[in-house]
């Protein structure tokens, strides 16, 4: 059964049932039916409007072909030699580290994990689910078909965007972006937060709303989730290792790879297990999977390996600080060396070192500082590493 079968199930016992909130119209789930069954089937999909783009992918999902859902300047980065014909669903990476790449993932891969999804997070089709982010991005383009195979209520403004949070009682969300829906609406419930490390912090800030926090990758889906606040846990039917500091998953959710020639982390080996080379602490099976970040950014500093991640949650304590990536600038005698650029006014130099002294081993502390009053974000609201890397000098330094 695909995702539009579902969508065509809740229209036959509900149709006068709100499926869509869009920039400018509003949906049943009978009168959604009525154009999945007779819009044309069609793989690339660059339409602006997200309730169009949803409607053209489910279509193609019913026609048996793989939507992919993309702005016109991803679609460019389609080829003729991409198979898209067959069972599926695919999007892109976040290129928070470089150039986005488009996943391939079984049917079974997206349609399968929504009820432990529910599960985790109590949805229901009783929920109107607010996705305030460009359906472009995985994380946002997953969260609307699955509100659609539950039967709930999506509200997908198409960017990122809290215009309807008070209509919403769960809404998917980043980290950075959990402090900007406090104090909660009476209406929301559970905040699904994904993409990176939640602070406990933050999560501590968000009294009354429950928060599901989850890690996982385009290429690996869901890995591990934390639906109380007492650690991550790997999420249901998945198997997780931890060699040599680098998380090893298997699971049915796992992609099948990427579409055409595109390179990317993704790694397999013989007995199934693939990785894309995020790290870990020691991991007991069962137990807390404590992710460090991502193994492609690693800045590799006078013989020594430094976590960006380690180093951005110090700073992010530091008051004033609204987010911080940190990355590696070229060193003619150490290779690179750490250098940090935070967001927010006002933060003085002296503070972050006196945090960076205090929560750093020597080796992590940066060794150059910028400012920026905003950082380049990608399509789910994360910082873009990549861009922030290659546009150091466009930044404020901090002497």
């Amino acid at each position: 059964m695909t995702v539009a079968d579902l969508v065509l199930e809740h229209a036959a016992r509900a149709p006068e049932r709100l499926a869509l909130v869009g920039p400018d119209e509003e949906v049943t789930y009978g009168e959604l039916a009525r154009r999945v069954k007779s819009l044309p089937a069609r793989s690339v999909i660059t339409a602006r409007d997200p309730v169009r783009a949803l409607t053209t992918a489910l279509a193609a999902d019913l026609a048996g072909i793989v939507p992919l859902i993309c702005d016109p300047a991803a679609a460019r980065l389609v080829t003729p030699e991409w198979t898209l014909s067959g069972p599926g669903w695919a999007s892109f990476t976040s290129g928070s580290t470089g150039r986005p790449r488009a996943v391939l993932r079984s049917r079974e891969s997206w349609r399968d994990s929504f009820p432990h999804l529910n599960a985790l997070a109590g949805v229901s089709e009783d929920d109107v689910v607010l996705v305030p982010g460009p359906l472009v991005s995985s994380l946002y383009g997953f969260a609307a078909a699955h509100a659609l195979g539950v039967g709930a209520t999506a509200i997908v403004p198409g960017r990122w965007s809290l215009e309807h949070l008070g209509r919403a009682s769960v809404v998917h969300l980043v980290p950075h972006q959990l402090p900007q829906v406090l104090p909660k609406p009476p209406s929301l419930r559970v905040a699904v937060v994904g993409g990176a490390a939640l602070d406990p912090a933050v999560r501590a800030q968000a009294e009354g709303l429950r928060v599901v926090a989850y890690y996982g990758a385009t290429e690996l889906s869901f890995v591990a989730a934390d639906p109380d606040g007492n650690g991550l846990r790997a999420f249901p039917e998945t198997e997780i290792e931890v060699r040599e500091g680098v998380v090893w998953v298997r699971s049915p959710w796992v992609a099948k790879g990427y579409l055409g020639p595109a390179a990317g982390p993704l790694r397999r080996d013989a007995a199934g297990w693939a990785s894309v080379g995020d790290l870990a602490g020691p991991y007991t099976p069962g137990g807390v999977l404590r992710v460090r970040g991502r193994g492609d950014g690693a800045i590799q500093t006078g013989g020594a390996t430094v976590v960006p991640e380690d180093v951005e949650a110090v700073l992010r304590r530091v008051p004033g600080v609204l987010d911080a990536v940190v990355v590696g600038s070229p060193h003619p005698e150490l290779g690179a060396v750490v250098t940090a650029v935070v967001e927010g006014d006002g933060v003085r130099r002296a503070a972050l070192e006196a945090a960076a002294r205090d929560g750093l081993d020597p080796v992590q502390r940066p060794r150059r500082w910028y400012a920026a009053g905003s950082l380049p974000r990608n399509a789910t609201g994360k910082p873009a590493r990549a861009l922030v890397a290659e546009g150091l000098t466009g930044f404020r330094r901090l002497v």
